[in-house]
């Protein structure tokens, strides 16, 4: 007589629900999980078409700068790509958690311990996301701007051309080539160098027995020239005015000539009046003051704002 012995290994409690409920729903688990991944390359592929789209108009253009519609237009679709990637994954974490049949009424207690924690340990991201928020709709800057960020805590303020602006960070380039990455919330004072047109200002220190009247002259004379050339018109709103004495201590006058210029050209403006002025200053056997050097300060239109935070 033949007896048949079964053996059954012991499993926890609970593991056959959760195995027959992935058996029966894995599928289409899997099948949202992929509709995610899928929804996001779409998401990116359209951006990417779009601010490309808006690049190509910029290159082929013959404007040397981007407008200001286009530069508000690609970090619109920035921001937009963000926010639409963050509900994709939210409805379908939402989804796969309805498909597991795990009570959602569970989720109420841990949601107001979490909700306590994020109230006091994400203020930051908060504060952030509404200054990225207000950064955008009030065009304070966008993709392609010359920008200075004055950050809080004493940091040396940030300058830079600005290449990425989400809802809690915005990205710039500075002139050495690095990126730097500053949270929004942190952005205490924002100066915008290139919104409409910017200013080309460059100081000349003279001797204080200089000429002034001859001095003015020649920096009339060359403001003409630079505005006739060719090569710099188009950079130029209207011809570099000499603005007369703009300082004066005992052994020397500071004179200074103003050009506006395209949003981002004022520093290739001020190069080239700079170095007109050497040479019309050493044809005329004008002097500068002794240890000075011809200062310059770029300045972009008055469009410096307050970031709200």
């Amino acid at each position: 007589m033949h007896h048949t012995v079964y053996y059954t290994a012991w499993t926890p409690a609970g593991t056959g629900d959760l195995v027959r409920t992935l058996s029966l729903r894995g599928l289409p688990i899997i099948l949202l999980i992929l509709a995610a991944l899928i929804a996001t390359r779409a998401i990116q592929w359209a951006t990417a078409r779009i601010t490309g789209r808006i690049d190509q108009g910029f290159k082929n253009s013959d404007e040397l700068v981007r407008s200001e519609s286009e530069k508000h237009r690609h970090s619109v679709a920035q921001v937009i790509s963000w926010v639409a990637i963050v509900i994709v994954y939210l409805v379908v974490a939402f989804n796969i958690i309805r498909l597991l049949n795990v009570p959602i009424t569970g989720f109420v207690a841990p949601a107001t311990v979490l909700g306590a924690a994020l109230g006091f340990g994400a203020q930051r991201i908060v504060q952030d996301l509404l200054s990225g928020f207000f950064i955008i709709t009030e065009k304070q800057y966008g993709f392609g701007d010359v920008v200075e960020l004055a950050v809080a805590g004493g940091i040396p303020p940030a300058e830079g051309t600005v290449e990425d602006v989400t809802l809690r960070v915005t990205k710039i380039r500075s002139s050495d080539g690095e990126v730097i990455t500053v949270p929004n919330g942190q952005i205490v004072k924002a100066i915008n160098l290139s919104k409409d047109w910017a200013r080309s200002v460059v100081d000349i220190p003279l001797p204080a027995g200089a000429d002034i009247s001859r001095v003015n002259e020649i920096l009339s004379r060359i403001g003409e020239q630079t505005f006739a050339d060719p090569r710099m018109r188009p950079l130029l709103l209207d011809a570099p005015t000499p603005m007369g004495v703009t300082d004066m201590e005992i052994d020397e006058v500071t004179v200074r000539i103003v050009a506006r210029t395209l949003p981002g050209k004022q520093f290739e403006v001020s190069r080239d009046l700079r170095s007109r002025i050497v040479r019309a200053f050493g044809r005329a056997g004008i002097s500068l003051a002794p240890g000075e050097t011809i200062q310059t300060g770029a300045m972009g239109a008055p469009a410096q704002s307050e970031s709200s935070s």
